[in-house]
């Protein structure tokens, strides 16, 4: 009878290195600092300086108002994406097995969603410190500590585990591990990329709405 030798077989992080699991992650913490934390500050900004009554004066509506706050950030945070990927390519050697559209596509979407949250809270503070501080809480701890990029989500307590199906970081942060890691699995792709997208949906509608409060 032939021997049958065991042999313990790593699916995706064959390498068994630790930036192959957290620089991916890192690109989140990316994201949500040019999309969240520097548009917080814009319209808050534009209070404080007293500029917004000019806008109102003049026929533009307020998603062209928002507009033209989020494409500059927009770029920026593309930008930041395509400086992140490079470096985790050359620096730290991490596999990209999925398809770079499909992954410039999901962080379009999450990015959209970090571009909301900072302009829901900018025009509901009218204050750049307060802005800065409400939306430093909402997103950086919960993008590290509940989503998935340090500790896995099947390993914490059933409450935390609830609490991160709000969280767009969590679905971000499995999305970026599948396709650096695994390729187009989509599985999990699609679910992730349709909650973000409904996440932006309400987020900018919501900025909108806010927008046309102040106007009124």
């Amino acid at each position: 009878m032939a021997n049958i030798v065991i042999e313990n077989r790593v699916w995706f992080n064959e390498a068994n290195q630790s930036q192959w699991f957290l620089v991916p992650g890192v690109i989140v913490l990316v994201m949500t600092l040019i999309g969240a934390l520097m548009t917080s500050l814009v319209i808050a900004r534009e209070w404080e300086r007293g500029t917004f009554e000019a806008l109102f004066a003049t026929p533009v509506r307020p998603g062209e108002i928002l507009l033209s706050k989020t494409i500059p950030y927009f770029i920026m945070g593309m930008l930041g994406l395509a400086l992140s990927v490079i470096g985790s390519q050359l620096l730290f050697g991490v596999p990209l097995r999925g398809s770079l559209w499909l992954l410039v596509l999901v962080s379009s979407l999450y990015l959209l969603v970090a571009l909301g949250i900072g302009l829901v809270i900018s025009s509901v503070t009218k204050s750049q410190f307060l802005a800065n501080q409400l939306t430093f809480l909402v997103t950086f701890p919960p993008a590290i500590m509940l989503s998935g990029f340090i500790f896995d989500i099947r390993s914490m307590p059933i409450g935390p585990q609830i609490v991160t199906h709000i969280l767009p970081a969590r679905y971000f942060v499995s999305s970026l591990q599948t396709l650096f890691l695994a390729g187009d699995v989509w599985a999990v792709i699609l679910p992730d990329s349709a909650v973000l997208a409904v996440m932006a949906a309400i987020l900018m509608r919501i900025a909108i709405k806010s927008t046309r409060k102040t106007i009124g």
